[in-house]
């Protein structure tokens, strides 16, 4: 009840800041309300509509209110620019002073420092006179009408028009006020669409005319296709990406012209690509190489005379002392001396050079002679030793906590260009209690060593260095030890690992392979209710308790991750990512008979096959929105001695802010199985519910606010299962004649501040059907009204997060 009165207190004290956008408009000035497109049949509305300026505010529905505009308005309301005019003047005076000393006298270090003080914070105040305070720059302006930027507008429409074949187009404009609102209108007549009757190509480059026929069908410019400006430049692109990975060196997108012919009467235009001569030769020549040097430079000139020189697999190699593997460096260079030139195996070979992590920088230049290159690839070492500290805050659960991780890094160990690594990490959590409400701290504390070779060690055999280089290989032996202390019980855990990774040309898959995952994992301390819990789930049949004693797990994984177009930058295009992932446990090493301090101690095994799929899409519908979904798969068999118990970090958990969102973290499902109530039916589930199959869906809807705020509706729908009857459990069970009558759903609203650097996400979450309560009763949107806006205790969640939850 007190947080729906701040919250009403918080909106009422925007609206009263908020105010009208109309208020303190000058005479002849109008907000501009409205931006409208009319007459748009073929065109691309949405690319259209992006070219509107200005654009309006953000408002409020139903409300002629701005959040952007407010925030504003109370950074103007106490924004003086005389006075920062005044401050700038004083520094500015102030460093000239500094100046004129520096021209007769040195300057003492003290007076040099504070030249770079003055002159950061007269830029500053530049900048603050130009763009205001804080909050100023966090919100904006009243988007006033602007007959300039109308003007400009309908030039850029016309212009977009042109270029993408409406030739006989015309736009024009309609503006409407009325009591200080301003709403513009568009007229666009379209004309008819030009398409390409057909594409030429004039050189007299034989060589050239080959390598364009035998990549036609992946020209951008085809016959019967709609004219597009866009398409002539990236088919430009694209034939100088063709030429520079076919030997010519020399080449360049200036040699290439494209006239445009057009028939008024057919509506069609005639493509001509014309391919210019170069000026240096009759004709565009191909080049091989016919020398490659690789050079790593000393940290300075005073070790100049330790160099030495090696000669391997056609490359010459100049080191630093003798501290590299010419034969790890050769495979990573994925050109040799006497082949073709391709620009793309430089670029790549650059990059396969810089995942090694040996280099501060891999520069590579070519010389010219004739039609030969000499290819010269220089690198500089990097600091031996790196150590890299960071402090901040994470969440899996409930409420944030702060961490603590140090690393420490030292390159080319063994001389081999392997890294040895140290890591160690201590953190605090809030985490929802097994055995009580509320919030409860989670200690952790990790240490792993870990040594990473740029190569597979198994299989080896002498040409697999340069066979597998492209694909940036690593194989990674760790050892390490976790510590976790939780409201429940205390846990430690002592791993070691091998794993193998590599990725393809385009990064567009990276595939990881744990050829051995050993753990030793002990529960020393379990408190007396939460070991009541087990004991009463194992008498009435249910074997969780397993999960708790000692055990050796040994498990094979392989992981495969699918990079459509760069998933995870959000730029302005589709993108998606599939992530596959298959364990077998058990089967890799199974001990049984470990001897033991203690004749009582019982050793828990684990046999399991594990199953993951998880597929996210993220598509912009404009500039300022974009639709975010997201398919999770998981199912997880124990079989064998396991007594039909997995390992506890084995199994599915649903709900929490990057799964359900309406439901606390690791607290939803199984299935339908009811979890013991508060006294009154409100939602304070106090288990954790683990489970061996999941399936989840998250469809998100986000659009921009205003500068770094951004909002987001969301809808989640899944649950978990586990695979046959338990009986501790009931509903519980997977079955396909009801499963999809057992799938929750929330929904809810969410803001969130895109910094760029970081994204501090807030999401709130109700529940809307839920599968705990009976057929027929599982709607409990409906406990939702005026008096109760959150509906029952604990049916609305709030998540705090950062990062966007996928």
């Amino acid at each position: 009840m007190k947080s729906s009165k701040y919250i009403l207190f918080l909106l009422l004290l925007g609206l009263s800041f908020g105010c009208s956008l109309t208020k303190n408009l000058q005479e002849n000035e109008y907000a501009l309300f409205e931006n409208e497109l009319k007459g748009i049949e073929k065109a691309d509305e949405e690319r259209l509509s992006a070219l509107l300026q200005p654009e309006t505010n953000f408002r409020i529905p139903l409300l002629n209110v701005s959040p952007g505009v407010s925030i504003y308005r109370i950074g103007r309301s106490f924004f003086d620019s005389s006075k920062v005019a005044e401050k700038r003047k004083n520094f500015e005076a102030e460093l000239q002073s500094l100046e004129e000393k520096e021209e007769f006298d040195s300057l003492s270090r003290k007076e040099e420092k504070r030249i770079e003080k003055v002159s950061g914070r007269i830029e500053s105040l530049k900048y603050k006179e130009e763009y205001g305070n804080g909050l100023m720059r966090t919100g904006n302006p009243v988007t006033r009408l602007d007959s300039t930027a109308i003007k400009n507008t309908t030039q850029n429409l016309s212009g977009y028009l042109n270029n993408n074949g409406f030739f006989e187009s015309k736009v024009d404009f309609e503006v409407k006020t009325k009591k200080k609102k301003a709403y513009v209108t568009y007229e666009i007549e379209e004309g008819p669409l030009y398409l390409i009757d057909s594409v030429y190509t004039r050189t007299d480059n034989e060589e050239i005319i080959k390598l364009l026929n035998q990549s036609k069908q992946r020209s951008l410019l085809k016959t019967g296709k709609a004219y597009a400006q866009d398409d002539i430049t990236a088919e430009r692109n694209r034939v100088e990406e063709l030429l520079k990975n076919n030997g010519f060196y020399m080449f360049t997108k200036t040699y290439l012209e494209y006239l445009v012919y057009m028939d008024t009467v057919a509506k069609t235009v005639k493509i001509s690509q014309e391919i210019q001569k170069p000026t240096f030769a009759e004709k565009h020549r191909v080049y091989s190489l016919d020398e490659i040097n690789f050079r790593v430079n000393p940290p300075s000139n005073e070790f100049a005379d330790q160099q030495v020189n090696v000669e391997y697999n056609g490359i010459d190699f100049s080191f630093y002392r003798d501290r590299y593997s010419e034969k790890i460096l050769d495979s990573r260079v994925l050109f040799e001396k006497g082949s073709t030139y391709q620009r793309n195996m430089v670029i790549e070979s650059q990059k396969q050079l810089s995942n090694l992590d040996l280099f501060r920088f891999v520069n590579i230049t070519f010389d010219t002679l004739g039609n030969s290159l000499t290819a010269n690839i220089f690198t500089q070492p990097a600091e031996k030793y790196q150590l890299t500290n960071q402090v901040g805050l994470s969440i899996t659960e409930q409420l944030p906590g702060p961490f603590f991780s140090t690393s420490l890094r030292n390159r080319n160990f063994f001389r081999g260009g392997e890294i040895l690594e140290f890591n160690f990490r201590a953190g605090l959590e809030g985490v929802a209690s097994a055995t009580n409400q509320g919030v409860y701290q989670s200690r952790e504390l990790g240490i792993s060593s870990s040594v990473i070779f740029p190569r597979f060690l198994v299989p080896f055999y002498p040409s697999s260095l340069r066979k597998f280089g492209r694909y940036n290989p690593n194989t990674r032996v760790q050892i390490g030890y976790n510590y976790t202390n939780r409201p429940e019980y205390t846990r430690t855990s002592f791993n070691g690992k091998l794993a193998y990774t590599w990725a393809t040309l385009n990064n567009r898959q990276q595939f990881t392979v744990n050829v051995a995952d050993l753990n030793y994992i002990q529960t020393p301390a379990i408190t007396p209710e939460f070991g009541e819990i087990l004991l009463d789930l194992a008498n009435q049949g249910n074997n969780l308790i397993w999960s708790f004693l000692p055990s050796y797990i040994s498990s094979i994984s392989g992981q495969s991750i699918i990079n459509f177009n760069s998933y995870g930058n959000f730029r302005n295009r589709p993108s998606s990512m599939l992530r596959l992932f298959v364990e077998s446990g058990g089967t890799l090493l199974n001990f049984r008979d470990i001897p033991t301090n203690s004749e009582e101690t019982e050793i828990a095994n684990f046999q399991w096959l594990k199953l993951q799929a998880d597929f996210r899409r993220y598509y912009p519908l404009d500039e300022k929105q974009t639709l975010a979904y997201r398919l999770n798969f998981g199912i997880a068999q124990p079989y064998g001695v396991s007594n039909g118990i997995l390992p506890y970090e084995k199994y599915f958990f649903a709900g929490g802010g990057t799964s359900i969102r309406a439901w606390q973290a690791r607290r939803l499902g199984p299935g339908s199985s009811n979890p013991r109530r508060g006294p009154e039916g409100e939602y304070d589930y106090p288990f954790e519910e683990p489970a061996e199959m999941i399936i989840e869906s998250m469809l998100e809807y986000r659009r921009n606010l205003f500068s770094y705020f951004d909002m987001a509706l969301f809808l989640d729908i899944g649950n978990s299962w586990v695979i046959g009857v338990d009986q501790t459990r009931p509903g519980a069970d997977f079955r396909f004649d009801r499963f999809y009558k057992e799938l929750a759903v929330g929904s809810g609203i969410g803001l969130r501040m895109d910094f760029d650097f970081l994204i501090i996400r807030l999401d709130l979450a109700t529940k809307a059907i839920d599968p705990a309560q009976p057929e027929g009763e599982r709607w409990v949107l409906d406990n939702i009204s005026f008096r109760r806006p959150f509906g029952v205790r604990g049916q609305t969640v709030f998540n705090f997060g950062i990062g966007y939850p996928f």
